[in-house]
C-alpha cells in the first residue's frame, strides 16, 4: 500500500473523526472508506452519463461502474434514463465481449 498526502479543511477532518469515532476504527480506515466510496460513486455517474448519451451500450457502462448488468438497470432506472436496447447496442456488446475475452 503506498501512501498518499492530501489537504483537508479542518471541517471535513472533524467529520471525519467524527464517523471513525462512531464506527470504532481510525482516521486512516475511515478515510479510504470515504475516498473507496467516491471512487465507485465517480466511477457510476461517469458510466451512467456516457450510457445517457449514448456513447457506451448498459452492459458497457455497467462494466465501466464495476458492476453486475441488473445493478445497473436499476442505477439507469433511479437516475430515471429510459432504458433501451437496439441492434447498434448488440453490436457494440459483442465487440466488447471479443475485446475482453482477446483480453484474458
Amino acid at each position: 500500500m503506498e501512501t498518499v498526502t492530501a489537504r483537508l479543511s479542518d471541517e471535513m477532518i472533524k467529520k471525519l473523526e467524527l464517523i471513525a469515532e462512531e464506527e470504532h476504527i481510525d482516521r486512516s480506515e475511515m478515510i479510504r472508506r470515504a475516498l473507496d466510496i467516491g471512487i465507485q460513486q465517480f466511477l457510476l455517474e461517469r458510466a451512467l452519463k456516457a450510457y445517457r448519451e449514448r456513447r457506451v451500450s448498459l452492459w458497457k457502462a455497467a462494466s465501466m461502474a464495476g458492476l453486475p448488468l441488473r445493478a445497473m438497470m436499476a442505477e439507469a432506472d433511479k437516475a430515471s434514463i429510459p432504458i433501451s436496447y437496439d441492434e447498434e447496442d448488440l453490436e457494440r456488446d459483442l465487440a466488447f465481449v471479443k475485446e475482453t475475452e482477446r483480453g484474458q
